[in-house]
């Protein structure tokens, strides 16, 4: 039987970087293999939940509403259903959408830890990044993503740039099969594939290193870009690792 949420509660759902990846291998059943470096970052979603049942999706900045997409397809639903409870969910998002960040991750991953959901392997089912997103901090990850190896945390600052567009994960990996498993050059073996996918890419990588004098690295699948050290700007945000959250994340 699926109860009603008794109390109010405000979560919040920070947003993942992947520093570093490499596909080690492509399971029977079209899964990919990874060996990930992940940290959390200050950028966050906000999920208030109350009685009843519902999704109303709001732009975390101006308040204005925003399409929920397909019913049940929603992470944050499904992670309803798994723990088995009811909720009406206000999800305030500051996380761009296909950006390569973990929003709808960390969102569902918020979920879970307010119900006391521990086991990464049925997070990991949810989607790649949920159980990262479910432990936080910094950690190493691997298989699909339901292996996760917490490491010491390290503050660092970082710019994002991330384009007007997102990118396609299930295309940016299709693309990289098809393209015959390249090793990317930069830590991370789906630029090139991501390249691929999204041409335009480049030219926001171009920018961002213009700016910087640095390269970039692209964000798990993309579409942001990344770069060390503090750039502010138009379009560009700056974000800090954090360690990980308690065993809620809830107010």
């Amino acid at each position: 039987m699926i109860g009603p949420v008794i109390e109010p509660v405000t979560l919040v759902a920070p947003a993942k970087l992947t520093l570093s990846l490499r596909v080690t291998g492509v399971r029977d059943d079209g899964f990919h293999l990874i060996d990930a470096e992940m940290v959390t970052l200050d950028l966050a979603d906000t999920l208030h939940l109350s009685d009843g049942d519902g999704l109303e999706l709001v732009d975390g900045t101006t308040g204005e509403g925003l399409d929920v997409g397909d019913g049940d397809d929603n992470l944050v639903r499904r992670a309803l259903a798994l723990i088995g409870r009811r909720a009406h969910v206000r999800l305030e998002k500051r996380i761009p959408a296909g950006a390569g960040l973990g929003g709808g991750s960390a969102d569902a991953a918020a979920v879970l830890r307010w119900a006391g959901h521990t086991d990464l392997e049925t997070a990991a089912r949810l989607g790649a990044d949920v159980a990262f997103c479910l432990v936080g901090g910094r950690a190493r990850v691997e298989g699909i993503g339901e292996v996760v190896e917490p490491l010491p945390f390290e503050p660092r600052t970082l710019t994002l740039w991330t384009p007007p567009f997102g990118c396609s994960t299930p295309a940016v990996y299709r693309a990289w099969d098809e393209l015959g498993g390249p090793r990317g050059d930069h830590g991370n073996d789906l630029e090139p594939a991501a390249l691929a996918v999204e041409p335009r890419l480049a030219e926001w990588r171009d920018r961002l290193a213009a700016l910087a004098g640095a390269r970039p690295r692209l964000a798990g699948s993309g579409s942001t870009w990344f770069v060390e050290g503090a750039f502010p700007g138009e379009g560009r945000v700056v974000v800090h690792t954090t360690p990980a959250e308690g065993p809620t994340g809830a107010s």
